[in-house]
């Protein structure tokens, strides 16, 4: 198994999407969205996790709990020494 980051589902989504990703070994594992200006929007994982197949939503809100707008973003994982970004979409 290798280090991916799978795009994310639905795309574009509202009100939610679903973002999976594959270790393949255990790691400390941070996953971070933001907007294209580089603006971190929400931390939606930052824990260790086991080898295998990973999953989390992201219900299109900040840290503040506020609605993000509708835009384009982009969701980054490291996980150890790898690293990984792919955009999504978000629609009112």
């Amino acid at each position: 198994m290798d280090f991916a980051l799978e795009q994310n589902d639905p795309n574009p989504f509202n009100p939610s999407t679903t973002i999976r990703y594959q270790l393949p070994k255990a790691a400390h594992v941070v996953l971070r969205s933001y907007s294209v200006f580089g603006q971190e929007m929400r931390m939606l994982v930052n824990a260790r996790q086991t080898a295998g197949v990973n999953a989390v939503v992201w219900d299109g809100r900040d840290e503040s709990g506020k609605e993000v707008s509708s835009g384009i973003y982009i969701y980054r994982l490291h996980a150890g020494e790898s690293a990984q970004s792919r955009k999504l979409s978000f629609v009112r």
